[in-house]
């Protein structure tokens, strides 16, 4: 044992002294396996980022929540022309549903439009402006970092007051203060009651979170479109995890009963739950791991390569000595672990390198997509360069050990 732990001594310093030997060659060597481990390092903490912001974000709505729509969300069965021509679900819909339903905690309705936020000069285009009630905060996780929701009085009368999303607030009132200001939507001012905490800027499609806002539902009907228009989508939220089944079994029955359907029609309503929007984010991150593991995969195998060459270089320049250590009782393992040693302790340099060059990257990228660097990324970088260090230097120093002593000291 005291030997194995002598010979890995030597050979890690016998390696130390040929990189300081030879620092422009080391570190050019290196470089391959920087970018690499840049590339691992970067995409792991953009991937689990976007991923923990969808998490996030999905988490906001609520686990246990049911959507009626006239819209199917995530089944690609049914032919979009056949859900194009639906009934629209309208607010008498969410009125006899709400009437009838017996296991839900909360009930609430929401309909959207797009529309520009402005204060003075600054705006905010694109806006998903959510009209809903005030039950609409019992259905969902939403928390706030300036004031509330707006209650049922501001509701049933139809006040213009608005909750804005974080992002909105960042933009129109880059000093903060947004509560109890004024903004304008389409021309009509709107009293801010509350604004929400950030979720993360997760984005699906064309739904950001931290850029939507809340009116009561009557002002979109009243100010930005028909009541016929567009589709009521009824927001509803199971008492537990363990009744959302039976909620969902009730809330079918129950439509059909107020949308008037025959027991031989189909529905001409769908019931959407989370499960599927989080099956379709795990397919888009799945797909984005996928790429990613192929790019960096990529960048790796260029830099061990590029190491494996510049060893057998080092083997060929250093027969000699590799003939006069043998000559003096050195062992083919001490030979094959000197220089598998120096591949490693390259690797290593790279890796650490590339790894501080990635988190510094990663605070640029963050400022304009969700990154998240863990400890096991930081482990997993250490790990991938020890394990390319030994890979790539495994055939030089195996070329090394078995060199005829006899042979190795003649080479000039």
């Amino acid at each position: 044992m005291k030997d194995i732990l002598f010979e890995l001594r030597e050979g890690l310093l016998i390696s130390l002294r040929a990189i300081r030997a030879n620092k422009i060659r080391s570190i050019l060597t290196t470089l391959g396996i920087i970018i690499g481990v840049t590339s691992v390092v970067l995409m792991s903490t953009a991937i689990r980022g976007i991923d923990n912001a969808f998490q996030t974000g999905v988490a906001s709505l609520g686990s246990d929540n049911l959507y009626v729509d006239k819209w199917e969300w995530f089944n690609n069965d049914i032919p979009w022309w056949e859900l194009r021509n639906r009934k629209n679900l309208d607010l008498d819909d969410f009125k006899k549903y709400k009437e009838l339903a017996k296991l839900p905690l909360a009930v609430a309705p929401t309909v959207w439009s797009n529309q520009s936020i402005k204060n003075k000069e600054k705006a905010v285009d694109f806006v998903m402006i959510q009209g809903t009630n005030e039950d609409y905060i019992k259905t969902t996780n939403l928390s706030f970092s300036e004031g509330r929701f707006f209650n049922e009085l501001e509701s049933n009368g139809g006040r213009n007051v608005v909750v804005l999303g974080s992002e909105i607030s960042k933009t129109l009132f880059p000093q903060g203060y947004a509560l109890d200001q004024e903004v304008k939507i389409k021309g009509r001012k709107f009293k801010v009651v509350g604004v929400l905490e950030e979720q993360g800027s997760w984005v699906m499609g064309n739904y950001n979170p931290d850029k939507q806002a809340f009116i009561p539902i009557q002002n979109v009907f009243k100010y930005f479109q028909a009541q016929n228009f567009r589709s009521v989508t009824i927001n509803i939220r199971a008492r537990n995890s363990q009744l959302v089944e039976a909620t969902k079994e009730e809330a079918v029955g129950l439509m059909r009963r107020v949308r008037g359907l025959a027991y031989n029609e189909e529905n001409n309503f769908s019931i959407n739950q989370q499960e599927g929007l989080l099956n379709t984010i795990n397919e888009t991150v799945g797909v984005i791991q996928i790429a990613g593991l192929f790019i960096t995969g990529l960048s790796l195998f260029v830099g061990a390569i590029g190491i494996m060459n510049i060893m057998f270089v080092s083997v060929k320049e250093r027969t000699k000595e590799i003939g006069i250590r043998k000559a003096i009782g050195a062992k083919r393992r001490a030979i094959l672990g000197q220089f598998i040693t120096e591949s490693a302790v390259i690797c290593l340099l790279g890796g650490l390198a590339g790894l501080g060059i990635a988190i510094l990257l990663s605070m640029v990228v963050n400022q304009f997509l969700p990154t998240s660097v863990q400890v096991d990324t930081v482990i997993l970088a250490i790990v991938i360069s020890i394990i390319t260090g030994v890979l790539s230097g495994f055939a030089p120093a195996y070329t090394a050990a078995k060199m005829d002593p006899v042979e190795a000291l003649r080479y000039e």
